[in-house]
């Protein structure tokens, strides 16, 4: 099944911390994909870093469509509200809704997937 490498992975691995772990394996069995939101929240970082490297890199990474359903994305956000996990961010629903629409895992560091994973039946990479 094919991982859907949140922002917050990245960031961790670039940063040579031990929380990402598992994303060399994900690398080497070809198991990553991104979207648009994910590549929108790493890039300007890396070009003010000038990492044109690591940017290309990305950019050659398996990129899955982005499908926004507006009314899903508040229907989301209401069972959220409801089961008392606020502050979800619409980033972070977009990118919850573009992994069920294709059937990936999230691997990410970020709380709120796992609030996500219980509300939502988010998948998740562990």
């Amino acid at each position: 099944m094919e991982v859907l490498v949140d922002t917050s992975i990245w960031i961790d691995y670039f940063r040579g911390a031990n929380n990402s772990q598992d994303l060399d394996l994900l690398i080497d069995e070809n198991l990553i994909v991104t979207n648009d939101i994910i590549l929108a929240e790493l890039i300007p970082y890396l070009k003010i870093k000038k990492q044109t490297k690591v940017i290309n890199l990305l950019h050659e990474l398996k990129r899955i469509p982005l499908e926004i359903h507006w009314d899903e994305i508040i229907e989301f956000q209401v069972k959220c509200l409801k089961s008392g996990c606020g502050g979800v961010g619409i980033p972070d629903l977009i990118i919850a809704q573009n992994a069920k629409q294709t059937n990936c895992k999230v691997y990410s560091l970020d709380k709120h997937f796992r609030l996500l994973n219980q509300v939502l039946k988010v998948k998740l990479y562990e």
